[in-house]
């Protein structure tokens, strides 16, 4: 059998821009802030239900983060759960220009 050689390219750090899906930096900050949610859920050994009566958050929200469908759940939404499940968020923010724009127009 004839081993191929493999081209090995290293990601930007946000799958969803690799995979050049709209709103990439959107979609990456959900995914961070939902593992977050479901890391605190799994410790505190949390269903749904019991999140839903700890926070007064729908737990129609705790299954959709569960289950990764962040399509009605805002970046705001998903703050709002974290700060009632007890934790704090702290956000740094870089911007950096993309190659083609020029003072944020199409080149």
């Amino acid at each position: 059998m004839k081993k191929e050689q493999l081209e090995c390219i290293r990601g930007s750090g946000n799958l969803y821009r690799d995979l050049n899906m709209p709103d990439a930096d959107v979609r990456q900050l959900k995914a961070i802030l939902a593992a977050e949610i479901i890391e605190t859920l799994d410790r505190g050994g949390l269903s749904v239900r019991k999140a839903q009566r700890l926070t007064d958050i729908d737990a129609g929200d705790f299954s959709r983060v569960r289950n990764a469908d962040f399509r009605r759940i805002s970046v705001e939404r998903l703050m709002t759960m974290i700060n009632r499940l007890g934790s704090r968020i702290e956000v740094a923010v870089k911007v950096r220009p993309v190659k083609g724009f020029a003072a944020g127009v199409p080149a």
